[in-house]
């Protein structure tokens, strides 16, 4: 049996690299929304991945995951789920449909060892959006619940089912949300809300939904102010497990 080491500190930036160049490079181009991303690996390799994937039908499909774990190890197994969601999209984007397809793909690969088995998982959030009606379809197995904010009122977008590769079958369902008009969309990690500051404190929901609800400038000043707020509350950087957010703006009507 052949094995691989790296064995130089070269050879996982060069890692690094490529991987980066995986994930998109920079927002894409709508007129019907704003996005903005912002993504940091604790080790320079990691295990999220997301990204945004125009339809022909002139849906857009975004995605976020993160793989059970971080450094090299994920960062593999993310780079598989990212080139298997984009081929699955291409054929069919449903978002229960490609939720169980990803589900037996790592289920597949955890079957072979039952040793390593528990890093072919992943949590997955998968939505689809329609711009003429601002309707989304989406699954969202095991991320953590993105945020809705509408004029001053937070809306959490629960779990639709448990992370994916665990189980053979697993439960899986759709839910769709109507988003309007000066909404801002927040997907993010699990790393952001757990970050840890020297004392042991966890940055957690309550200090993100506060920076969601009170913020007032444009969706990139917002990403720059939450890691600024991160930075501030003493979590480090690069930090201990990868971060990733995506904001979404919705804008009004005439802008």
């Amino acid at each position: 049996m052949m094995t691989t080491q790296f064995h130089s500190k070269a050879d996982l930036d060069l890692a690094s690299e490529v991987q980066q160049l995986l994930f998109p490079k920079g927002s894409p181009h709508c007129n019907w929304c704003c996005i903005g991303i912002e993504n940091r690996m604790a080790r320079g390799l990691g295990g999220d991945y997301f990204d945004f994937i125009p339809l022909a039908d002139g849906c857009e499909v975004i995605f976020l995951g993160d793989v059970t774990g971080h450094g090299l190890q994920a960062s593999v197994i993310m780079s598989l789920l990212y080139g298997f969601i984009h081929r699955g999209t291409a054929d069919n984007c449903d978002p229960v449909d490609m939720a169980s397809r990803v589900n037996d793909f790592l289920f597949s690969f955890a079957r072979r060892s039952h040793r390593l088995d528990h890093f072919f998982s992943t949590t997955l959030f998968y939505g689809v959006i329609d711009p003429a009606t601002l309707e989304m379809r989406y699954i969202n197995n095991g991320q953590v619940q993105p945020l809705v904010r509408r004029g001053h009122k937070l809306i959490h977008l629960a779990a639709t089912g448990s992370p994916l590769g665990y189980f053979e079958h697993t439960e899986i369902a759709e839910a769709r949300f109507h988003f309007r008009r000066g909404d801002r969309f927040l997907l993010y990690t699990d790393g952001l809300v757990e970050a840890f500051n020297p004392r042991g404190q966890a940055f957690g929901m309550p200090g993100l939904e506060r920076l969601m609800r009170h913020h007032k400038g444009g969706h990139t000043d917002f990403l720059d102010k939450l890691f600024g707020a991160l930075a501030a509350f003493g979590a480090p950087d690069p930090p201990q497990d990868d971060c990733t957010a995506i904001a979404i703006d919705f804008g009004l009507p005439g802008r």
